[in-house]
């Protein structure tokens, strides 16, 4: 199965670990047969076992954009300019968010 880094499996996946598990599977013929990491199994099923838990955890940690602190002056640049894609815009936008940072 194909994962994407950063991205919790879904929780039919981890509903097949642990029916597999409870099965009497062990935690590489788990791994193997829905074809995720050894780690993955073994870290869902201690995490049920010691907390009870059987979802995902929220995800933590992840940084903001990069640009986040401008999207207000990005908005209102694009408001006042309409929403051609031009050079001239762009050019205009970076201008307006490299000299608010420049002040900051």
């Amino acid at each position: 199965m194909l994962h994407q880094r950063g991205k919790a499996y879904s929780q039919d996946l981890r509903d097949r670990v642990f029916a597999a598990s409870d099965d009497g599977e062990r935690v590489g013929e788990v791994a193997d047969l829905l074809r995720v990491s050894v780690p993955y199994v073994s870290k869902v099923l201690t995490r049920r076992r010691t907390t009870g838990e059987t979802t995902a955890r929220t995800q933590r940690g992840h940084k903001p954009p990069k640009l986040a602190p401008f999207y207000t002056s990005i908005r209102e640049h694009v408001a006042g300019h309409g929403a051609r894609r031009s050079r001239s815009c762009v050019g205009g936008c970076w201008r307006h968010t490299r000299s608010r940072r420049a002040s900051a």
